[in-house]
């Protein structure tokens, strides 16, 4: 599982690339570690049809059923403690950390965000997954010297809901991205998926603009060799290109 990547172009190369045509981004800083929960720069099929690059908190909804069992055993916790549950109040307020990677794209929860309407992509220079033998971060690119990239993602405007108890309900833009199998760099290290990467302009606008009867091919890792391993023992990839 991805939960950690940068983003070290500026701005007018992932307009360039992905061929956005609004920049709501403002001075978009070089971004060296990007986490889960935080926003982060995605290119979207804007609610107007316009191709745009946006700030969008990462991590969508999760599933009904994930939030349920997590409010389910908040409250037999709070019943085994002799204390009232109002289980509709601590559903309602039940924090849904969100959903940073997708796999099962025939999953019926993901379903109404396969549409053109709901793609996006995702700007990186280098990504990390977690090396739990050696208990430190490894981080792979296209080169050395960190090529611009896209994840295939989905977005969804407007989500309602609570992310942290402290902060309450909010409403705000998500998103995230797709994993697929590993090819081998990813899979010596994290057998079980990397993230679904574009390199060419035809496949960002299949990714953005084609039936997902199309679309979907592009759920498949890279070839073997496509990355190097460019840091380790990190929590940012700092290096700006």
């Amino acid at each position: 599982m991805c939960n950690l990547y940068s983003m070290t172009k500026g701005q007018q190369a992932i307009r360039d690339l992905a061929r956005a045509m609004r920049d709501t981004t403002g001075n978009l800083p070089l971004l060296p570690g990007i986490f889960p929960d935080y926003p982060a720069p995605i290119v979207r099929n804007a609610l107007d049809g316009v191709r745009e690059l946006a700030m969008v908190r990462w991590g969508m909804p999760s599933s009904k059923r994930a939030i349920y069992d997590a409010a389910t055993k908040r409250a037999d916790k709070l019943r085994a403690k002799a204390k009232p549950v109002d289980f509709d109040e601590l559903l309602r307020m039940e924090p849904d950390g969100g959903t940073t990677n997708v796999r099962n794209t025939t999953s019926s929860h993901w379903k109404p965000w396969l549409g053109v309407a709901n793609r996006c992509i995702v700007p990186l220079t280098s990504f990390s997954e977690f090396d739990h033998a050696a208990k430190q971060d490894v981080w792979f690119a296209l080169g050395e010297d960190r090529p611009l990239a896209f994840f295939a993602g989905i977005w969804t405007p407007q989500w309602t809901g609570v992310r942290k108890i402290k902060n309450g309900i909010e409403t705000t833009d998500l998103f995230a991205f797709l994993t697929t199998t590993p090819n081998a760099e990813v899979g010596a290290i994290h057998p079980k998926a990397m993230p679904v990467i574009l390199t060419k302009a035809e496949e960002i606008e299949t990714w953005m603009s084609a039936p997902w009867s199309d679309a979907a091919a592009l759920q498949r890792p890279l070839a073997d060799g496509a990355l190097v391993e460019v840091a380790r023992g990190v929590k940012k990839d700092e290096i700006a290109t």
